[in-house]
């Protein structure tokens, strides 16, 4: 009985697998969440307010392209101003075709154009949020106090 015991330790000492240094760990779930797996759960395409924030947490470029004046009046915090007409001239400081860009605008219509132009120039990884009010209307509800 003694042996089937030191058997039984032995094999689960063996079977149990261990981490290594050079191993990569997982990561936690929250930050996996707001990385790139973040990305890979919203197709590109339309988005709604909800999924802006969640891909703005994962690190997505944000792009207004409404005028100046209109973003100087309020805008999706960390977000860079390039008016939709200056796009085509303007799409290097975005980064490389393979940046992820989420763009909006007043209504969508210069979004549209916007994410055309630069569908033109090889980026795919497009989210259109549409408006700046669908950002403004998904915003967590102040603590109440």
């Amino acid at each position: 009985m003694k042996m089937l015991a030191l058997a039984l330790a032995v094999l689960a000492v063996v079977t149990v697998p261990t981490a290594r240094a050079d191993e990569p760990k997982p990561a936690p779930a929250a930050a996996a969440a707001t990385g790139s797996a973040g990305l890979a759960a919203i197709p590109p395409g339309v988005v709604h307010g909800q999924a802006a924030h969640q891909l703005v947490a994962a690190g997505v470029k944000v792009v207004d392209v409404r005028t100046a004046s209109e973003f100087s009046e309020g805008h999706v915090p960390g977000a860079v101003n390039i008016p939709f007409d200056e796009m085509g001239r303007r799409s290097s400081e975005i980064g490389p075709a393979s940046t992820p860009v989420l763009l909006y605008c007043h209504s969508g219509r210069r979004s549209e154009i916007a994410g055309q132009t630069l569908r033109e120039k090889g980026f795919t990884q497009l989210y259109d949020m549409k408006s700046y009010d669908a950002w403004v209307k998904s915003e967590p509800a102040p603590a109440a106090r």
